[in-house]
């Protein structure tokens, strides 16, 4: 199958079926980056379904297929060698689903396998598991329905050595749960690893080549760093996320002209972006530098430091619920909606999946929020992303509609960005819901963890900047209320790290949220008692079965 593809692999699990395709390409101009792309594609006859609407065939992917491409795109990313820029496309195709074996799993472990057998320089491979709870114990790769009654649903991804993305959400569940059910998953993973090991074993494959840096290169860099290393301590000083951006992009082009004067004039332009690359490289030494060294980030915090948080709720009058959740120079405007009707639900119309969901959270991040100018339009594969985990955090404490039989709709604007912002929007939903007069069973909030390596040397950071998720190894995000964890997203950089590293991460993460709740509980100490008077109001009313004939009417006359 697929022949013309560059590797690919069929994926059988249960009766789902997979095919995953890989296709390397050699770009025409360095465009700065590795231009990895991976898609889901959902076919609804793989469930057997005809597809909703008027053209009756698949569309634009669904929120649950861009999901699925980027839980494969994660854990796979950073295991291509520092510097490859070909384009490599991951084409995954669902041609037979079963609930109880998942296709987004089955593609992950087929991406892998098919990256094994063609010639991208991928240096895995890497597979993935679902977790799930039953009876109180952890269940690796369960059926469907103990995924969606139980407390916990997580995705694990890792190498043979170590994990290297976790995404999942639970019902506040202690992080010892956590660590305890990724350590069982990661022994199902190194089976999958070994399968894949054996199968690429039988499909040798020549594997492209790096160029490795030229002396030139090297030279360059150096140079740069002699211009720079000693004026660098200068950007902590910076008192905003702009001011230190503006005198970085001021530094790197005086450094830029200086190291290009030295070259004849034909070769200025091309040395001068070198150099500006350097820079970069060098920013990056220096500020792990500063965090391992010093114990200083760039904003002058220390490892374990919050930013300054301030809160305000109840600041738009005509919306059901809205708070101003304000972290550093990270800002999420949350608002609550309620809807009386049944109108007002998602309806959803997937490949294995219908019906009606009555609590929804959308993020929105527009391109001011980061100063920069930019397009508006359909939300992107990363704000659907991080909507999803901002849903799946608050998900866990929105009461049952039986006692709360509202639509829910949470809206988290991003007006301003500097890391975290997912987790912005989940205190600033949370606090939404509570000035809107949901009675959630606990308040959430969530903060961001980062990781500094080298060596034997390591420092977690707390509530990270954009600039240390970008310089860092690690971006660990973790939602929670005072009980346990509701959601979680890992994405290592590195290798992967150990079960205590996790377990230290968890540790500081779970003091920074009690930090943050407290904060929470101290601007609104509990759900407002009453709905807004601009919300709807739904009156219930219990009805003796015995006297439904009564209501009903004869021959359905009275409703």
């Amino acid at each position: 199958m697929a022949r013309q593809a560059d590797g690919a692999v069929l994926v059988t699990w249960g009766d789902t079926k997979v095919l995953a395709t890989v296709v390397v390409q050699s770009l025409k101009q360095d465009i700065g980056y590795f231009p990895l792309r991976v898609d889901f594609e959902e076919k609804f006859y793989a469930g057997g379904k005809i597809p909703g609407g008027f053209f009756k065939r698949e569309g634009k992917p669904s929120d649950a297929a861009i999901l699925s491409a980027r839980l494969i795109d994660r854990p796979i990313r950073p295991l291509f060698p520092k510097g490859y820029k070909e384009e490599v496309h991951i084409v995954t195709t669902v041609l037979s689903a079963e609930r109880d074996c998942p296709p987004g799993i089955a593609a992950m472990v087929g991406a892998s396998a098919a990256l094994m057998i063609s010639p991208a320089p991928f240096q895995g491979p890497i597979a993935g598991v679902k977790v799930g709870m039953r009876d109180g114990e952890v269940v690796v790769n369960p059926p469907d329905q103990v995924l969606d009654e139980g407390d916990m649903d997580i995705t694990v991804a890792g190498t043979n050595s170590t994990v290297t993305m976790v995404e999942g959400h639970m019902r506040e569940v202690p992080e010892e749960v956590v660590i305890r059910a990724i350590e069982e998953a990661h022994r199902v993973i190194r089976e999958l690893i070994e399968l894949q090991e054996a199968f690429a074993a039988r499909h040798q494959v020549e594997k492209r080549q790096l160029t490795p840096p030229s002396d030139e290169e090297q030279q360059v860099h150096e140079r740069v760093k002699e211009l720079v290393w000693d004026r660098l301590p200068e950007l902590k000083a910076a008192p905003n996320k702009k001011a230190r951006e503006r005198l970085a992009e001021a530094m790197a082009e005086e450094a830029a002209q200086a190291v290009a004067e030295r070259y004849p004039e034909e070769e200025r332009e091309e040395i001068a972006a070198l150099a500006k690359a350097a820079f970069d490289e060098v920013y990056r030494e220096f500020a792990r530098w500063s965090i391992l060294e010093l114990g200083e980030r760039m904003d002058g915090r220390r490892p374990e430091e919050l930013r300054p948080i301030t809160i305000q709720v109840g600041i738009l009058p005509r919306v059901h619920g809205s708070a101003l959740f304000t972290r550093g120079e990270t800002q999420s405007l949350g608002t609550c909606t309620l809807g009386a009707t049944r109108k007002d639900a998602q309806i959803i119309d997937l490949m294995m999946e219908e019906g009606l969901k009555r609590f929804m959270l959308h993020y929105n991040f527009p391109p001011f929020s980061v100063g920069e100018a930019g397009r508006m339009g359909p939300p992107s594969r990363r704000e659907i992303g991080h909507g999803h985990l901002a849903e799946g955090a608050l998900q866990a404490v929105v009461p049952p509609e039986e006692e709360f039989p509202y639509i829910i709709r949470v809206v988290s604007e991003i007006l301003e960005s500097n890391g975290s912002s997912s987790m912005a929007s989940v205190c600033s939903g949370c606090l939404a819901m509570m000035d809107a007069g949901v009675p959630i069973k606990r308040p959430v909030a969530g903060v961001a963890m980062g990781l500094v390596t080298e060596g034997e040397k390591r420092v977690i950071l707390t509530d990270i900047l954009g600039l240390e998720d970008h310089f860092g190894d690690m971006d660990f995000k973790v939602a929670g209320t005072q009980e346990g964890i509701t959601a979680f997203q890992l994405d290592v950089k590195i290798g992967g790290i150990s079960a205590d590293l996790m377990r230290e991460a968890l540790a500081r993460a779970r003091e920074a949220r009690l930090t943050i709740l407290r904060l929470m509980e101290q601007a609104l100490p509990a759900p407002r008692p009453h709905i807004s008077p601009y919300a709807p109001t739904l009156d219930m009313l219990k009805i003796n079965p015995e006297k439904i004939g009564l209501v009903i009417g004869p021959g359905g006359r009275t409703i």
